[in-house]
């Protein structure tokens, strides 16, 4: 076993030889939209990520279903797998099967398993003081599905948060692996400012984070300062409490955005300063956006968030 449930990283792995490790993760949850073959594409998508941000390729996946079925259209079903299938071919992946069980309220998602060389395993350990943060997606999509569910969700908003959540992660990890870097994890149901705090403890580091730099879906500021924001986000502020700080300065809709749950969230990565223009240029070439949000210090595992540049960040190609 090379990666085990440890440092909390986002799939387990298990070296099978010298040139060859298994990367197994599991993930499943309830519809966060209405149309069914949306919410297929969007739980795949959401699974997937798991072997992208350890740096591998999934190879082939099992469909997990609980749906009711003495009373649920088979229809709205079918599209739901109809989703998770086109994401896994889109993906490269193979689907073998799967298991379903009747429940009252639909979940769906995949056991994913993926292939990767031993010795280029990307973990959410690897962080080192100076390093550089990248996020590979906006934040908000908790607060616009939250909004979707109560009808008040912008057309504009609404849309943007699709296109980001069944977005492979695919290329923002070929790109990393390319360039190389210290440290990843992918950014989904603890928020940014939780899997951020995995990833200190895990390098035994501080991060700091711009929050002005975070990237935001369209709409998603205005639809937290109106009060849409998910319990899940409030439940990671709790979680958090004592291990993160604000600068006063930063509003709270930002403060909440950064703890919200994130579905089929971006990479967040830890890169050397020097690699740092590499990185940004690998990503530009396979059209993934992406942002320096913060840097990796020295201390005791915490995150912080500024509403200032961090400091050395300044003058290191497209930082805050």
């Amino acid at each position: 076993m090379l990666v085990g449930i440890e440092t909390l990283d986002d799939a387990g792995v298990y070296r099978l030889g010298p040139e060859l490790a298994l990367i197994q993760t599991v993930d499943f949850f309830t519809p966060v939209v209405d149309d069914p073959y949306l919410f297929g594409q969007i739980a795949a998508a959401n699974a997937l990520s798991d072997v992208y941000a350890m740096g591998g390729d999934p190879l082939t996946a099992m469909n997990i279903v609980c749906f009711p079925t003495r009373s649920g259209d088979p229809e709205v079903l079918a599209a739901i797998l109809r989703g998770g299938l086109d994401k896994l071919k889109e993906a490269g992946a193979v689907l073998l099967g799967g298991h379903s069980v009747e429940d009252a309220e639909p979940k769906y998602g995949l056991a994913v398993t993926g292939v990767c060389h031993p010795a280029r395993v990307i973990t959410n350990a690897g962080a080192r003081p100076g390093d550089l943060l990248v996020l590979t997606k906006p934040l908000g999509t908790g607060v616009i599905t939250t909004a979707l569910k109560a009808e008040c969700a912008p057309p504009e908003a609404f849309r943007a948060a699709a296109e980001a959540m069944t977005a492979l992660n695919r290329e923002a990890s070929l790109a990393m692996r390319e360039v190389g870097v210290h440290a990843c994890t992918d950014i989904t149901g603890f928020g940014l400012l939780g899997h951020a705090l995995e990833m200190a403890r895990a390098g035994g580091v501080a991060l700091r984070f711009a929050a002005g730099a975070v990237p935001l879906l369209p709409g998603a500021r205005d639809l937290a300062a109106q009060g849409f924001v998910p319990g899940g986000a409030y439940a990671n502020r709790q979680y958090l409490a004592g291990h993160v700080t604000f600068d006063p300065a930063v509003p709270e809709e930002l403060q909440m955005l950064l703890y919200d749950p994130q579905t089929s969230g971006g990479l967040l990565m830890a890169v050397a300063p020097e690699r740092l223009a590499a990185l940004l240029n690998a990503l530009r070439r396979r059209n993934v956006a992406a942002a320096v949000v913060g840097r990796v210090e020295e201390g005791e595992p915490r995150v912080q968030v500024s509403s200032q540049t961090p400091a050395g960040g300044e003058d290191e190609p497209g930082a805050p």
